[in-house]
């Protein structure tokens, strides 16, 4: 308010230290603005230049919608003024285009197109700069009120490639008001087209200008304006699909761009000549760059690459589908994770939309997912079926690939669903070459048996079926193994399995309505591929107009949320243990000291990332039903409970400094079963704990450090639903350097990764009271098991997918060599299984989780690493009960993501921010003899 006050002051100290202090510290919506406007438009309409600019300023950086109705018709009087000088005016122009913002309906459109013309002859390029700007905002509301401009903007560029008038204040590394150069060609990019001959020559002249006189130098300053006027340029020649030859000349300029070796220039190359692809005939002048082009997908920079593959992607056709494709096929062995899947996707749809010949696109299909299997979507693969079952012709030679692709020892199991489906309908056309009669192609396939999930299982079952129908004469050999496959999976609880081995089974003692029902499939219908619906949804996000691209730059007031994906290092969000109403009602009505009073209206549960911070992730909505799991999130939990129950450690008024770091000794207990949980100056507690299947007993020890007794002692156990906790009593004092213990039994009900709350208090002087996590956590109740490969990949194939099975790719992975993740995993309980996995750069894992409703339950889980990028990587894991499943794969990925090794933090505490605690002089060896406290450090 005091600062308001002085912007009325008649003094230029008093009245400049208002405005910066105004500026400084409210915002456009702030209600003491309100105040001000009338001193601000007294100071504008006033005499003296420099209250003026003050009040310019001002309102330039936090006016809003009350300013703009009221001051927007004054700061037009001032800028159009011949009076005022430059300064002032400059300042009214910004001013004027802040106003616009907030409120276009500031400017009378019909009044003020003229002003804006005569504007734009001013000689001053800072008051020329200045209105140009206003201009950009104002033709990209409404171009066709201000098409007398557009001449005007032409001269402007006009005077400046030539350099006529242009003081040396505004030559930049001699390029004249770059500045000016890049806001007139944007405002040119808002007009529909140039009507008048000459202004459109002047233009091209200008352009050409433009062109031919921008290189790369050595100075950064230098190439930084040179290369904005420039791609400003391009941009402009593109929206006025200038002639061919000028067309030419900027992609010869562009591939000169792409192979320097600065990086931001190869990039701009790179994004332009992507636009250049929308310009009508210069297609051919792009491919002469393609080798270049082809070497940006090997840059270290990946946002070069992407850029390189969208124009690789662009730029094909079918005279360069064959090495474009190729060259791709090459990159996805080396490709990041992240650029797999729209590599993948975007070889798929140039090798069916370009393909010279059928059997190429065979080929390419076959090897784009042999090298990339995990992100071949089923879309492709359908795709090739379709067209392999639809061509006659094509049909021996897609057997005769599949079948060479089976030869290899380990292959995607993607590769086995197409190859199984392609022989089971074409294999018997392959009869006379060697390795290839019915009884060998049923032996490889069913070797792949093992290493399939469950959905592929009916895939070969059908080709098993069609193997055996196709063989004449019959072959009794071959009937008995194909039977016993059928007898095996007969009573599986997979339903799809089961049926069909049933009914293939009966079928097959059918003859002749065997042969009719397996009868060849019939050809698809001609219908839109669904690859090609997805690249013309890519194409028409490249076909936007100039005037589209410049309207999605505008300046936003929206807010951007972001993404709730934990990164490392961030803690993700939080599930509140929940309670059953009872034990509510308990919690509250025993109290706990002064630090646990409760207020009806408060907290909000959005407080507790302290608190419960790492150990529990939201699940997603529906994952785990409320029975099974009980409330969770905010829902669940009411007012009071948020109040009493739950609160965060940098929220407790604690008047004691906490020694180390809470989070970081609660998440070693996590991976230990003895340790200190929790330290001040006069407490120590530390816990103790033994596990056997769901049950648990933990010993909490609770050290009085001081030589004053610890009086009012309180603890209470706070727990989730699926925990049973009992807590021995702790006496109300514990006297001067004693220790006393008191023993906490657990039952494990059902799987959860909530957690249980200590809610601990004493009195020395004044109420310290501390809400401590309890680690009572998942791992836990695992027990460590290692499987061989008959028994692991029976158990893993009868998991038949969600929700018994899921899978995840998890980013920001702390980056660990594959020892010291396995490592990782076998502290939690989780025991590695090697040599399950062909893949080297892949973990296998199993363990048993036990829990009072769920019994011994096995959990399997299979990890796959990228080598290339140890940040990242793709996590399986499968167990009988869809609940253990959800909650163990979020478990380790928070192991993965958020647990700290070693000594570093995971979530900051009050107590990690506060400065560190005075250090104490160590005590007598007579001291440490009878201290209680000392003697539990050292048996801990």
């Amino acid at each position: 308010m005091e600062a308001v006050s002085l912007i009325s002051a008649p003094k230029y100290p008093e009245k400049q230290v208002g405005y910066i202090v105004t500026s400084c510290l409210l915002n456009e919506n702030h209600d003491f603005l309100k105040l001000a406007i009338n001193t601000v438009r007294n100071d504008i309409i006033g005499r003296n230049e420099t209250f003026q600019c003050l009040a310019l300023t001002l309102v330039g950086n936090i006016g809003g919608r009350d300013f703009a109705e009221s001051l927007a018709p004054d700061v037009q009087k001032l800028l159009i003024s011949s009076s005022c000088r430059p300064l002032v005016r400059k300042k009214a122009a910004l001013c004027l285009l802040r106003l616009f913002r907030k409120n276009p309906d500031a400017i009378n459109v019909d009044g003020w197109a003229d002003r804006m013309t005569q504007l734009l002859d001013e000689r001053d390029l800072g008051v020329l700069t200045s209105s140009t700007s206003l201009l950009v905002a104002l033709v990209s509301n409404n171009h066709e009120a201000y098409s007398s401009c557009l001449p005007k903007c032409v001269k402007i560029l006009e005077r400046l490639a030539r350099n006529q008038d242009v003081p040396q204040e505004y030559t930049y590394y001699g390029i004249p008001s770059p500045w000016l150069q890049v806001k007139a060609m944007r405002a040119l990019q808002y007009f529909p087209t140039i009507e008048d001959p000459s202004t459109r020559k002047s233009l091209f002249e200008v352009l050409q200008r433009i062109l031919m006189g921008t290189d790369v130098v050595k100075n950064v300053n230098k190439n930084n304006a040179s290369h904005a006027v420039l791609f400003e340029a391009l941009s402009l020649v593109i929206h006025l699909d200038a002639e061919k030859e000028m067309m030419s000349q900027c992609v010869a300029l562009l591939g000169k761009f792409i192979s320097v070796r600065e990086p931001n220039i190869r990039y701009l190359g790179l994004e332009n000549m992507t636009r250049m692809l929308m310009v009508t005939d210069v297609q051919d002048v792009i491919k002469k760059h393609q080798s270049q082009i082809i070497t940006s997908l090997k840059d270290p920079d990946i946002s070069i690459r992407r850029r390189a593959l969208d124009l690789l992607y662009g730029m094909c056709d079918v005279s360069n589908a064959k090495d474009i494709v190729e060259e791709l096929l090459q990159y996805l062995s080396t490709a990041e994770f992240s650029m797999r899947e729209e590599l993948s996707l975007k070889a798929a749809i140039l090798a069916e939309k370009f393909a010279p010949d059928l059997s190429w696109y065979v080929d390419v299909i076959l090897q784009l997912i042999d090298k990339a299997g995990d992100f071949v979507s089923d879309d492709i693969w359908f795709r090739v079926v379709q067209f392999v079952t639809n061509n006659e012709d094509l049909q021996p030679y897609a057997a005769s690939k599949a079948r060479e692709y089976l030869n290899k020892i380990a292959i995607h199991e993607t590769m086995v669903k197409v190859s199984a489906y392609i022989l089971g309908e074409y294999g018997h056309l392959l009869a006379r070459q060697p390795g290839c009669s019915a009884s060998e192609l049923f032996s490889i396939l069913h070797e792949k048996l093992p290493t399939v999930s469950t959905p592929t299982i009916p895939i070969l079952l059908s080709t098993y079926a069609k193997l055996l129908m196709h063989t004449q004469p019959r072959d009794p050999e071959l009937e008995k193994k194909v039977f016993a496959v059928f007898k095996k999976y007969e009573s599986c609880i997979d339903v799809e399995i089961q049926q069909r081995a049933v009914e293939y089974f009966e079928l097959s003692k059918k003859g002749a309505a065997f042969m009719d029902v397996l009868a060849e499939m019939p050809k698809f219908p001609e219908r839109q591929s669904s690859l090609i619906k997805k690249a013309e949804v890519v194409e028409d996000t490249a076909d936007q107009s100039a005037i589209k691209l410049r309207a999605q730059q505008q300046p936003s007031n929206a807010l951007v949320l972001a993404d709730p994906q934990p990164v490392s290092g961030a803690p993700p969000p939080l599930k509140i243990p929940s309670q059953e109403p009872q034990s509510v009602a308990r919690s509250v009505s025993q109290p706990n000291g002064p630090s646990n009073s409760i207020d009806p209206q408060a907290p909000s549960p959005d407080l507790l990332s302290d608190l419960l911070g790492p150990l529990a992730i939201e699940a997603p909505s529906g994952a785990v039903s409320t029975e099974q799991h009980g409330p969770s999130g905010t829902e669940g939990v009411t007012d009071e409970v948020g109040g009493s129950a739950i609160v965060p450690v940098g929220e407790q008024t604690n008047s004691v400094e906490v020694i180390g770091n809470i989070a970081e000794r609660f998440h070693a207990l996590c991976l230990k079963d003895s340790g200190v949980l929790y330290e001040d100056p006069y407490i120590q507690i530390g816990i103790k704990a033994e596990w056997r299947g769901h049950h648990g007993r933990l010993v909490l020890f609770l050290g009085n450090k001081s030589t004053s007794p610890l009086t009012s002692v309180q603890a209470l156990i706070l727990p989730p639903a699926h925990l049973k906790l009992e807590l021995s009593p702790v006496p109300d004092t514990i006297p001067p350097r004693a220790q006393v213990q008191s023993p906490l039994e657990v039952m494990n009900i059902r799987p959860s990764r909530d957690v249980a709350v200590l809610d601990f208090s004493y009195k020395l002087g004044t109420i310290v009271g501390a809400k401590l996590r309890i680690p009572a956590v998942l791992n836990k109740f695992l027990q460590p098991l290692q499987l061989t490969s008959e028994e692991f990949f029976p158990q893993w194939r009868a998991l038949s997918g969600p929700p018994l099975k899921l899978q995840e790719v998890v980013r920001g992975v702390r980056p660990l060599a594959l020892p010291e993740m396995a490592n990782l995993f076998n502290s939690f309980r989780v025991t590695i299984c090697p040599g399950l996995d062909p893949n080297p750069n892949n973990l296998v894992a199993s363990t048993t989780f036990y829990s009072d409703t769920t019994g011994a339950m096995l959990c399997l889980a299979r990890i796959e690493t990228d080598p290339a990028d140890r940040t990242q990587l793709r996590m399986t894991v499968g167990s009988g009960d869809p609940t253990l499943t959800f909650e163990l794969k979020e478990f380790i990925k928070e192991q993965l993501i958020a647990i700290p090794m070693g000594s570093r933090a995971l979530v900051p505490t009050a107590a990690a921010a506060a400065p560190p605690p005075p250090v104490a002089q160590p005590p007598s060896p007579a001291a440490l003899a009878d201290d209680p406290g000392a003697m539990l450090a050292g048996l801990l």
